[in-house]
């Protein structure tokens, strides 16, 4: 990572959780906090690296960083976001503070570990409170936007910003209750999961921003958030990925690196309302590779573990022709994978990670 000149490494984890994240990778706290920092967290795969990160800092000249850039809770509780908010207007807005109690104490009637949790609970809310919600969070926006001389004066840029920032977290994860209740119900709108994916792009160019100029991100992520073409599952567009916001956004100082294998198992969720998180995980077998798939084409190419310039085949595959499907767990996701990705890096084998959901 430092050698290729990164210096910070992004996470499909919550924008405003990822603070606390950082400031410990930086040397805060003694080690043994990063558990309580994640305890109720989906164990996504992020302790190993901050752990690395925070052994790395102790004698780097030049630190790492750590940045969130989801909604809360993977959209399963506006708290990890309106919390800090409140705080915030408790010093900056007083009058604007019961407010956002009030948008809390309704979230707080729903929230769990996920949005697979908190949407169907959401969902059962009287329609009454569920717009009571958004409503505020709206006014509470809005006003954010239209004082933010008021605010600034009162305190500083920074912390306006990122109290900002996570109020949009907030109403965007909101607006997901509405998108992920109607998709499970098997209605909603076309593309509207779209609303998390969007953010979590804003979130990235935000922190792009603030960093030093010429800063360099890995930025870890599932393949149907960092691919660059709308997602769609049997002929119905269910949203546009971050990596299409950003590709718009940064061109081809945006590069789509997918995650595959020919053989395996891979962790397979299982939607299960009375987990924390709201569902399970299964150890499920991997099964060969379907014709037209990128995992086809390894295997007929035999080279093992190996990485695949998809920006030169591009150039050099008339019509830019190429796999129709890339794995999504267990199942195929059913995407042009030369125009979705700028490459492929495949294992020939694939494990799961001993995890506790």
């Amino acid at each position: 990572m430092e050698r290729c000149g990164f210096s910070v490494l992004a996470f499909e984890y919550g924008f405003s959780e990822g603070f606390p994240l950082d400031a410990w990778a930086q040397g805060e706290g003694t080690d043994d906090d990063l558990s309580a920092h994640l305890a109720a967290t989906i164990p996504v795969g992020v302790a190993e690296p901050l752990r690395w990160i925070r052994r790395h800092n102790r004698t780097a000249t030049q630190p790492v960083r750590f940045a969130g850039i989801d909604i809360p809770a993977a959209g399963g509780s506006l708290l990890p976001a309106l919390a800090p908010v409140a705080d915030y207007l408790r010093q900056i807005d007083p009058e604007t503070l019961p407010a956002v109690q009030e948008a809390m104490r309704i979230a707080e009637s729903f929230a769990g570990g996920s949005g697979a949790v908190a949407a169907p609970a959401w969902a059962r809310l009287d329609a009454t409170e569920q717009d009571a919600l958004s409503a505020t969070l709206t006014r509470l926006l809005i006003r954010f936007r239209s004082v933010e001389p008021l605010y600034v004066s009162r305190g500083d840029q920074h912390s306006y910003d990122i109290a900002l920032r996570r109020l949009e977290g907030a109403c965007h994860a909101d607006y997901s209750f509405r998108a992920m209740a109607a998709l499970f119900a098997g209605s909603g709108l076309t593309a509207d999961t779209s609303a998390r994916d969007v953010y979590m792009a804003g979130s990235v160019l935000w922190h792009l921003e603030r960093f030093e100029p010429g800063t360099r991100i890995v930025l870890a992520a599932h393949n149907a958030h960092i691919q660059k073409s709308p997602i769609a599952f049997n002929g119905h567009l269910t949203g546009f990925p971050m990596g299409q916001y950003l590709h718009s956004a940064l061109g081809d100082e945006y590069f789509a690196l997918g995650l595959t294998s020919i053989t395996g198992h891979t962790a397979e969720m299982r939607r299960d309302e009375e987990t924390p998180f709201g569902f399970t995980i299964d150890d499920t077998t991997l099964g060969p590779p379907e014709p037209g798939s990128v995992e086809a084409a390894f295997a007929d190419a035999d080279l093992g573990l190996g990485i695949a310039d998809l920006r030169r085949a591009r150039r050099e595959t008339p019509g830019g022709v190429g796999p129709d499907r890339i794995r999504m767990q267990s199942t195929y996701l059913h995407t042009p994978v030369l125009d979705s990705f700028d490459g492929i890096l495949n294992t020939p084998l694939s494990t799961i990670a001993d995890i506790q959901i």
